[in-house]
């Protein structure tokens, strides 16, 4: 302890790149050049911990068209502070302050952990953990480059237990955070919260990693909007809405996986959409030997299209006749964020029915 408060004192700021040992990654990351990770899906996080005066982490946005930025959370400690920001150029420096106050490019952002407490305090030397979550989807990738502080630590170890939550825009958590931007405003992402997904939580509570596979608008035999993807055509890919770059599932074996497909489908063809249904899970099954699979009904889902999908999901278990392969399906259904997206609110109680089932299912 002696050397390390001496070591704080002295002052020392340095530089750890991205390929530093003390950093801790979760998601599908783009390791190929190891100084400068890159990723693209929602939910991705990187881990610091930091003992100093500040720690300034250096990211990196693609930023497509000169106007999509990334949204970022950043949760200091255990809920010390949390704060969720745009990203604004093509490289920003996100500063955490040893007393927990967060600032990107030097301007204060807003505490959403308690919005109305400024008074920090003088900025001291602290030490905390700090948790990068990139809150949106495909809106172009992330890159981490590293930080500036003066002692990097290994993070705690993560946890043991592994969860994939496979989906749409419901699993992305499109349209569930308005604290920034109200419904109707902005761009369409603008209020996207992967950190505060239904996924996320539900991993949390248990304890458990977490990756969130999943693009808004995507279905698995047919997508909205005019996107010309399904799930099936990009699953094994590392950027999933921008179909490129091969997943190497081998790096994370989930010890269960949830799939919650249907909503962008609606209704389809009983015999199309379950073979395409069966087709997927034997190939989740192929890619992960090992994994619990549950089959969910959409949250979103109106009574008429969740007693398809109920019917439909009955079909393909007994097709599957798979004992790793189970269904759950939610209570009811959900819309009090954007385009009747759920908000966090409805994400926390989504999470809180996932959770108890898998607690079961799982023994944890």
């Amino acid at each position: 302890m002696f050397c390390v408060l001496a070591a704080i004192g002295q002052k020392r700021e340095r530089w750890y790149a991205a390929d530093n040992k003390n950093f801790e990654y979760m998601g599908r990351i783009d390791f190929s050049n190891p100084q400068l990770p890159r990723f693209w899906n929602p939910g991705v996080v990187v881990r610091i911990k930091f003992v100093g005066k500040e720690c300034r982490i250096v990211v990196h946005d693609e930023v497509p068209y000169e106007k999509a930025h990334n949204y970022v959370v950043l949760v200091v400690g255990d809920n010390l502070g949390v704060y969720r920001v745009k990203l604004s150029g093509h490289s920003d420096t996100l500063t955490i302050k040893g007393s927990g106050k967060a600032l990107m490019d030097g301007v204060v952002l807003r505490n959403q952990a308690n919005p109305g407490n400024r008074n920090f305090g003088p900025d001291s030397y602290g030490g905390h953990v700090v948790t990068l979550c990139k809150a949106t989807e495909g809106i172009g990738y992330m890159e981490f480059e590293g930080v500036y502080t003066d002692i990097l630590f290994p993070t705690p170890m993560p946890p043991d237990r592994k969860i994939e939550c496979i989906g749409n825009s419901i699993t992305c958590g499109f349209g569930n955070d308005t604290s920034g931007i109200p419904c109707g405003k902005g761009e369409w992402f603008d209020q996207h919260n992967a950190w505060m997904s239904y996924g996320a939580i539900a991993a949390r509570t248990l304890k458990a990693q977490w990756h969130l596979t999943a693009v808004s608008g995507i279905g698995l035999i047919h997508s909205c909007c005019n996107m010309t993807i399904t799930m099936p055509q990009v699953f094994d890919r590392m950027d999933v809405r921008g179909n490129q770059g091969d997943w190497d599932f081998s790096g994370y074996q989930p010890d269960v996986v949830t799939v919650c497909l249907g909503q962008n489908d609606g209704i389809q063809d009983s015999v199309t959409f379950c073979g395409a249904y069966v087709k997927f899970v034997q190939h989740l099954r192929q890619v992960y030997p090992g994994a619990q699979i549950v089959v969910l009904t959409s949250p979103m889902g109106n009574a008429e299209l969740t007693a398809v999908l109920k019917r439909y999901i009955y079909g393909v278990i007994g097709a599957l006749g798979d004992s790793k392969v189970s269904s759950f399906f939610f209570s009811k259904q959900w819309g009090h964020g954007c385009a009747s997206h759920p908000d966090i609110g409805d994400d926390l109680e989504i999470a809180a029915e996932l959770t108890g089932y898998l607690r079961g299912l799982m023994n944890w």
